[in-house]
Order: C-alpha cells, then sequence, then structure tokens
C-alpha cells in the first residue's frame, strides 16, 4: 500500500506538516515504486467491458466507470488529438482502448497494483484514473524544502480551482507518454537502447505538448524538475545510462527512487530536444529507429543520433554523467 509522502494542511497558505526523516524516506521509495513500475508490463485482468460505460465518437475505444464520464470526455478528447496529430506526421495510428477508471473498478481491468498510474498493456488497453488520488497527492512535497522559486512554480502550476494543491495535471498528461508506447510498439521501432524506448515516448509526450497545448507546459515540465531536485544523486546506486541497461528490471524492482530519478531526467531532456530540434527531432528520431534493424554498437547508434536525428539526442548519452 502507498501513502502520501507529506500531508498538506487544511489552511490557505498551504502549510504543510512535517514528518519523520527516516519514515519519509521509507514513503518517498514507496511512490517512486510507481514509477518504476511504468518499465514493466501489466496486462489486463478482464477483456470485456460490458459492465462499463461505452463512450462512443473516439479515435481510441473509449469505456468509463460509473460517475466518471466528464473525465473520460475531457480524457479521449486530448487522445483524439494527440492521435490526429501524429498520425498525419507518422502516416499510422495505433489500435487502443481507453479506460478511465473509478477505483472500485481499477482491480477488475488491470493487474496494475496502485490506482493512479497511467499504463499500457499487452492487450493495447490505456488505462487511468478518473479521480484524484492519494498516489498522486503524495507527491506534493514540503515546500519549506525546495528552493524557493520551485516551491513558487509549484504553487502556482499545480494549484486546483480551490486552492489545494494536485499533481492531477501532470499525471493526466502521462497519458500521451503511454500513447508513445503504443506508437512504437505497434509501429515496429527498434528502440536500439531501453533509455531510448522510454526518452523517445517523452519527447512524443513534450512535442505533442510544445505544439498543440504549448499552455499545458508548466504542468509537465515542473514535476519532473521538482523530484531531480529533490533526489541527490550521491545516495543513487546507479546513475549511468550504462548501468541502467544492465540493471533495467533490478532497478524496477528493488530501485524504484532511482528510476524515478532516471525517468525524470528523460522528461527534461526531452524538453531539451525538443527547444534545439523542435518537432524535426522527433521526426528523424522515429525514422531511424523504424528503418535500422541492425543492432547497433554504442558509437554507431550515437554516430546515427548525431548524423541523422539531432546533436541535440546524441547530447543525452553525451552529456548524462556531467
Amino acid at each position: 500500500m502507498f501513502y502520501p509522502i507529506w500531508k498538506i494542511e487544511d489552511t490557505p497558505t498551504h502549510s504543510l506538516t512535517k514528518i519523520d526523516s527516516k519514515m519519509k524516506q521509507e514513503k518517498l521509495k514507496q511512490v517512486f515504486v510507481l514509477l518504476a513500475i511504468m518499465a514493466l508490463t501489466f496486462n489486463s485482468s478482464a477483456q470485456s467491458f460490458e459492465n462499463l460505460n461505452h463512450l462512443p465518437g473516439h479515435h481510441l475505444k473509449t469505456y468509463y466507470s460509473d460517475g466518471s464520464m466528464a473525465q473520460a470526455e475531457n480524457m479521449a478528447n486530448r487522445c483524439d488529438r494527440v492521435m490526429s496529430f501524429y498520425a498525419s506526421i507518422l502516416q499510422f495510428e495505433p489500435s487502443v482502448t481507453l479506460l478511465v477508471l473509478s477505483p472500485a473498478d481499477w482491480t477488475k481491468y488491470t493487474e496494475f497494483p496502485v490506482y493512479g498510474m497511467p499504463h499500457y498493456d499487452d492487450a493495447q488497453i490505456l488505462i487511468v484514473a478518473s479521480e484524484d488520488n492519494d498516489f498522486w497527492k503524495s507527491f506534493i512535497p514540503a515546500m519549506e524544502k525546495l528552493p524557493s522559486d520551485l516551491a513558487k512554480e509549484i504553487s502556482t502550476t499545480y494549484a486546483s480551482k480551490d486552492g489545494e494543491l494536485t499533481m492531477r495535471d501532470f499525471f493526466d498528461l502521462l497519458a500521451i507518454h503511454e500513447l508513445g508506447h503504443a506508437f512504437h510498439i505497434q509501429g515496429g521501432l527498434k528502440m536500439q537502447r531501453k533509455w531510448m524506448g522510454e526518452l523517445l515516448a517523452n519527447i512524443f509526450l513534450h512535442t505533442y505538448i510544445a505544439e498543440k497545448e504549448s499552455d499545458l507546459l508548466p504542468a509537465l515540465t515542473v514535476f519532473p524538475k521538482m523530484v531531480v531536485s529533490s533526489i541527490n544523486k550521491e545516495d543513487l546506486k546507479f546513475t549511468t545510462l550504462e548501468e541502467l541497461e544492465s540493471n533495467y528490471g533490478l532497478l524496477g524492482q528493488q530501485f524504484p527512487q532511482n528510476y524515478g530519478w532516471y525517468q525524470c531526467r528523460w522528461h527534461m531532456a526531452a524538453g531539451d530536444i525538443y527547444d534545439a530540434g523542435g518537432i524535426k527531432a522527433f521526426n528523424a528520431l522515429w525514422y531511424e529507429l523504424q528503418k535500422e534493424k541492425e543492432q547497433l554498437d554504442d558509437a554507431a547508434f550515437l554516430l546515427l543520433l548525431s548524423t541523422k536525428v539531432d546533436q541535440s539526442v546524441a547530447n543525452v548519452p553525451l552529456n548524462w554523467n556531467e
């Protein structure tokens, strides 16, 4: 079971309670398990959606829990826009079913252990939460522990209409990251490296938001910055991309905080890549990974990225350890 790391007092100023340091560290490890699980595969526990409500008229076959129609409409409409945007560029559209689930329905339709994290499974199903939840709330930080400028960014970016902090806007956007996996898996791309599979999904996400919904860039970018700034690199067991490749499964199972650090750095790298190369960087990366079917060694892969994609993509492995 996962619990919030920090609790927000019910006050207009978001006064935060302090908890024991050891307990906070343990809960931080717990919530990062979910980021780690993004690297793993989960299957839907049911293939019949007759007990859910059907929402017709969208690119994705969409089903939702009782009381979740508004959230289902919002998510399906966004996925429609993402699918149309990339289908026009790639001349390809994957087959995906979207489930927008309440806590009561979550365990009926997925083996994913904790409510709240968007994920795409082997059955070509994208599963998202319909409600704010304890998992999302667990990422709300102790603001007094952060640099004042970052604390201000978080308060401004993630405040709900009633003035409370919520990470919903970030986690809802992760559905686009998962659609990125649907595109590259069904599109037959050879990712070359495990880290590239995640980086591509993040470039897919960042590029769409920057191109079509740029008002949401803060919701996408502040969260990874917050996570990376809260972790001391010296405390991590693995930090290089080579270590990630060799210990990918181990990271997900035994070092979830470590994996979360990698994931958030890929989010930040995706922003740098878009800023440097724009949508052309994504297009070039997609087509090179689709075209190249042989496994490349490090030197050849780096040459491909720098000469045929964009130097900003090559800079990810080149500058990772700086």
